[in-house]
């Protein structure tokens, strides 16, 4: 039995030029380690990510280097994701901090046909109540705010890396535009579920004044900043190029970093500095 039995026919095989698969996995609990050391488990719905951010490092994780190659074009569904984690039925995760996700998007564009990250999110609301987390850059969050506020302890991180369209149509071309973000994550915080909005890695940014006012203007209280190290960057495929040659035309160093979050602070000035990019509760 899995989430998709019997539905065989329905399933996608693609998604833009994003190849989807189904598997079934091995677990779907995985115990945090290292920089993750916050967190109990991490759970990822999806392996692989057809949001396919290019500087992504959860592409760097991939099992082989035709994947990491085509990092963005692939993506396998965890079939069975549902039916082990009614295993831990058993085995409470009450009081447990879960992060979903560590290598994924839970809400990648997929999600909204499949559900299979609301499924499993019911599963922890109506058996467990853990201290979730979760991450995501799409909008596709709001429509599980039913359940989501039904949560004791809860976060919901939006990834917002710019202010610029140009920006982020060379960084991040697949995904959610920051606009949708934005609005989607005031939603969620106006749903009276704690929200936070994680600037990590910061990409070049064009008005950082009229940036931190649009943040602010959301409602949220909770910011989360780091930088982004391009000459360190590791990029997928071919887009070294374009994103060195934008990071270089708009001079964002880590000078330039800087003075965009001095500016940033004068409006938020307990914004948080991630050393690793995540936000525990």
């Amino acid at each position: 039995m899995d989430l998709f039995s019997g539905q065989e026919d329905e399933k996608r095989t693609s998604i833009g030029n994003t190849e989807v698969l189904y598997k079934n996995a091995a677990s779907i609990l995985t115990e945090a380690k290292g920089f993750m050391g916050a967190y109990d488990y991490t759970l990822n719905p999806y392996s692989g990510c057809s949001f396919g951010c290019t500087y992504c490092y959860a592409a760097f994780f991939s099992r082989s280097e035709e994947q990491r190659k085509n990092w963005g074009h692939w993506l396998q569904v965890k079939q069975n994701a549902l039916q082990l984690l009614m295993k831990f039925r058993k085995k409470s995760l009450l009081n447990k901090t879960i992060y979903m996700s560590s290598v994924t998007d839970p809400y990648q564009p997929i999600e909204r046909q499949l559900k299979l990250t609301r499924s499993l999110i019911k599963e922890l609301l109506i058996y467990h109540q853990p201290r979730l987390v979760i991450q995501t850059r799409s909008p596709i969050v709001t429509r599980d705010i039913d359940l989501l506020k039904r949560f004791k302890v809860i976060q919901v991180n939006m990834t917002i890396t710019t202010d610029s369209e140009k920006v982020r149509k060379v960084f991040e071309p697949l995904c959610p535009s920051n606009a949708s973000r934005l609005k989607a994550i005031q939603e969620v915080n106006e749903a009276g579920v704690n929200t936070c909005v994680t600037m990590t890695p910061l990409l070049p940014v064009e008005n950082a004044e009229d940036f931190a006012k649009k943040l602010l203007d959301t409602g949220i209280k909770k910011f989360i900043i780091q930088p982004f190290h391009s000459d360190k960057g590791k990029f997928v495929a071919s887009t070294r190029e374009n994103a060195m040659r934008l990071v270089k035309e708009m001079n964002w160093t880590i000078d330039k970093y800087n003075e965009v979050l001095e500016v940033i602070r004068k409006y938020i000035p307990d914004i948080g500095i991630g050393k690793d990019g995540f936000s525990p509760i």
